[in-house]
């Protein structure tokens, strides 16, 4: 009698036991299962950062947003006329900066008065040079390169030309990124009726000076895109942010032939997130494993900011930003069914997994551009 309730203790404890431990096994695999998509909620809890922002003005609006939705900014310098003067760009960031420690960084530029000068190339390197001293994070060249200047004898003046290798080898020797918006989409190539997202017709019916179906006497896509690609081949160590998906938005297979091509070449999604909305109605699943398979290679971004100065509504401004970046969130973690004023035609979110959302909205970006 003695020994049955130690018989029965004995056998009856051990399984005790393992039952826990297949109970503790059953929610450990639950909570990871439950984990391993983003939910509404972590919008306001994941970190995130917003690569492709303009904020070019001293008051605080558009920060205390990204700040309450839990975004750090990256302010891009832009040598574009109705930017302003690029000293004065660099002016707003250092304010905004310092005013938000830790939440906003910058990139530099340089102007390209002066080309045909001697001097051109030592004075643009020299303001780079003190731009980096002062802590921007990475340089800007923009669309004017191929798009609008031009030099002493009439021609247009292309990224990869000789007279830009000595800004791109010291950016290269020296680990500094690069943000390059060269060309345009696509669809700048087209009539507004033909173009395929209506985001692209909204532009450039309001800037006609960029819509280069007007201009057929411009450098050609093919022109633009090939400039990028062998500044890339004469620069193979730059590392290179293609803005607006490197303007290979129409294609999701035309960037994956470059990301194979050049391993330091990296975009962002600012401003043609509709491009890939629209090839996801077309081909989901084709969109979703690319994104998978490319999720070191990508960036988020909108293009958003503060930059009209005195002449924006900051209430409306906030409202349209919040309203985009939660929009992008559905669409990149949820499989919900969506619409959209820039897409015709409804379209399903990518429901990426959380690691890949976790990279493309911070991680990416913090091993491009350190210290952000």
């Amino acid at each position: 009698m003695k020994t049955l309730p130690k018989l029965k203790f004995s056998f009856v404890y051990p399984v005790i036991i393992l039952s826990f431990f297949i109970a503790a096994q059953g929610c450990n695999q639950s909570g990871a299962a439950k984990n391993e998509y983003c939910t509404s909620a972590d919008f306001y809890t994941m970190p995130k950062i917003d690569v492709h922002c303009h904020v070019s003005v001293e008051r605080p609006d558009f920060m205390e947003l990204a700040i309450k939705d839990n975004f750090r900014i990256l302010t891009i310098n832009t040598d574009a006329a109705e930017e302003g003067p690029i000293e004065e760009q660099q002016r707003f960031a250092l304010y905004q900066r310092n005013a938000f420690p830790g939440r906003l960084a910058y990139l530099t530029t340089f102007s390209m008065k002066g080309w045909d000068e001697p001097d051109w190339q030592g004075r643009s390197l020299a303001y780079i040079k003190e731009s980096f001293e002062k802590g921007a994070k990475g340089m800007k060249v923009w669309k004017n390169i191929g798009m609008v200047e031009k030099d002493r004898n009439n021609r247009f003046i292309m990224i990869d030309d000789p007279r830009f290798d000595t800004i791109f080898n010291y950016l290269e020797k020296n680990n500094i990124p690069v943000c390059g918006h060269i060309g345009e989409p696509k669809n700048c190539w087209l009539p507004l009726e033909e173009m395929t997202v209506n985001n692209d017709r909204k532009y450039f019916e309001e800037f006609p000076q960029y819509h280069m179906y007007l201009h057929p006497d411009y450098p050609s896509y093919e022109d633009q895109v090939n400039s990028r690609d062998n500044l890339l081949k004469k620069h193979p160590d730059l590392h290179f942010m293609g803005a607006h998906l490197g303007s290979l938005e129409w294609d999701t297979d035309e960037l994956a032939k470059r990301f194979d091509m050049f391993p330091n070449f990296n975009v962002d999604l600012a401003a043609r997130i509709c491009h890939i909305q629209k090839q996801a109605i077309e081909d989901w699943k084709k969109v979703h494993d690319f994104f998978i398979k490319y999720q070191d290679r990508i960036m988020y971004g909108t293009d958003m900011g503060d930059f009209y100065g005195a002449k924006a509504d900051p209430a409306e401004m906030k409202k349209r930003t919040h309203e985009s970046w939660v929009r992008d969130w559905k669409f990149l973690t949820t499989d919900s069914l969506m619409t959209s004023w820039e897409v015709n035609g409804e379209f399903r979110g990518l429901k990426l997994p959380r690691k890949v959302v976790e990279k493309i909205y911070h991680g990416n970006a913090e091993k491009m551009f350190p210290g952000i």
